[in-house]
């Protein structure tokens, strides 16, 4: 009998590791660029790992050359990206904070840099260079809501489709759970199910598939801790009245199945909105204001970890919507969100920057209401220098009791600003008129 023993000894170091993120099957996000590559000579051979052969009758050994790579992923203003996706061969890394990574390997070749809702590039293999500078961009991304029952109604999605063919909006925005906590398709998490929760809306693949033939990215809101459904069935998980414990295990669990799911399906992005604690008279028995701003942050960001471990590696992105209010001042405002945490976990930060919801006397205007551009640019303004390195700001902007005009208005501060944007009105009644075309946008 012939024994064969293969022994190989290779040392690997990784900044991290991930598995490579799926493709959602758009244009957006899935698109490559060419890469600002700096090349930096090696002034020592690479390490080598051994390979040994032993058959009866020969031994060979084998020198194998162990490769080291390192390198940063910036944007074009030359800012860190984090949690960049690093891949050569069977190595993968992921870049920290500082957008640096590292790894090393026996097999060289090509190099891809992917993150979710970002357009990716390849790098080609040097056997001269150790260190490599990737430039990525974020995708624009201009999208309207599609409210569950114009997800249901097939002409009012046809209208919706038609809308977006028709001017520069390029991603819907669904929802997988809606206020209140009721799930919005049939879905396979047994707990919706067991709670009474699931009222079907819309089949999900379906809707997705006819935007992506569209080449629209599709993002899904999933209400979080605002669930009066799941609160009402597990009084041990809820905090005050419809809303859940933040730090509750088991609440946690349960939105992050319907997102795992919601991946799944094939939506490009999960957004958590109601990703905090409450508001109002809610907030003052829900016992919140007990905790310091560190523990209410911390349980929000602490959610938000889970879910890009979880989402990730999936090849979804990751958002969250929070309220205009906390990006302009320098405290969470009792609810838990404040920029520089939320933003360190997500690929997206969207404030809902809704006039209509600022007070009286707001940047000196009697009615904020009247000053679409002004009340836009400034929560952008302040939001923009506390974004964490890896993520990108792209505010809902008001449709709702406004004219065409000043819609438009609140689009072109984004558009002078240069972030993406999401149109919300609750019945996606959008106006062809209210939004610009492509041609309009390019310079």
């Amino acid at each position: 009998m012939t024994h064969r023993l293969l022994c190989v000894l290779v040392t690997v170091a990784l900044s991290g590791c991930w598995d490579e993120p799926g493709g959602g099957g758009v244009n957006i996000g899935a698109s490559t660029t060419t890469a600002t590559v700096t090349a930096q000579p090696s002034t020592t051979p690479p390490t080598t790992a051994t390979t040994t052969t032993t058959t009866t009758t020969t031994t060979t050994t084998t020198m194998v050359p162990v490769h080291h790579v390192s390198g940063r992923v910036i944007t074009e203003d030359g800012s860190p990206v984090a949690r960049a996706f690093v891949t050569m061969g069977e190595e993968r890394a992921i870049t920290g904070p500082d957008g640096w990574f590292a790894f090393q390997t026996t097999d060289p070749g090509e190099m891809s840099v992917v993150k979710p809702g970002w357009k990716g590039t390849e790098l080609d293999w040097d056997l001269d260079t150790t260190f490599y500078e990737a430039t990525i961009a974020p995708e624009t991304i201009r999208g309207v809501r599609v409210s569950p029952e114009a997800a249901q109604r097939d002409q009012v999605f046809d209208d919706l489709l038609r809308l977006a063919d028709e001017t520069a909006v390029n991603a819907l925005v669904f929802d997988s759970k809606q206020e209140g906590g009721t799930v919005l398709y049939d879905t396979a998490v047994q707990e919706a199910v067991d709670i009474g929760a699931v009222e079907v809306f819309y089949d999900p693949v379906a809707r997705i598939a006819q935007a992506h033939d569209h080449d629209l990215y599709t993002i899904t809101r999933i209400v979080t801790f605002e669930d009066a459904r799941r609160a009402g069935a597990f009084p041990v998980d809820r905090l005050a009245g419809p809303w859940l414990d933040p730090t509750s295990t088991s609440a946690r669990s349960y939105n992050l199945a319907i997102a795992e799911e919601a991946c799944e399906l094939g939506f490009d992005e999960i957004q958590f909105d109601y990703v905090r604690y409450p508001a109002g008279q809610i907030a003052d028995v829900s016992g919140q204001r007990d905790l310091t701003q560190d523990q209410r942050t911390a349980a929000i960001a602490g959610f938000l970890t889970e879910a890009r471990e979880l989402l990730h590696p999936m090849g979804c992105a990751l958002s969250a919507a929070v309220f205009g209010i906390v990006v302009s001042f320098p405290d969470d405002q009792g609810l838990g969100q404040r920029p520089e945490e939320v933003s360190a976990q997500v690929d997206a930060l969207s404030p809902m920057v809704y006039p209509s919801h600022y007070s009286d006397g707001w940047l000196g205007f009697s009615d904020p209401n009247d000053h679409p551009y002004e009340v836009t640019a400034d929560a952008i303004s302040d939001a923009t220098p506390r974004l964490q390195p890896g993520s990108t700001l792209r505010p809902y902007l008001q449709a709702f009791w406004w004219t065409n005009e000043q819609i438009r208005r609140s689009i072109q501060a984004a558009e002078d600003a240069g972030v993406g944007w999401m149109l919300w009105n609750i019945a996606s009644n959008f106006d062809r008129e209210a939004i610009p075309t492509d041609a309009e946008l390019t310079p």
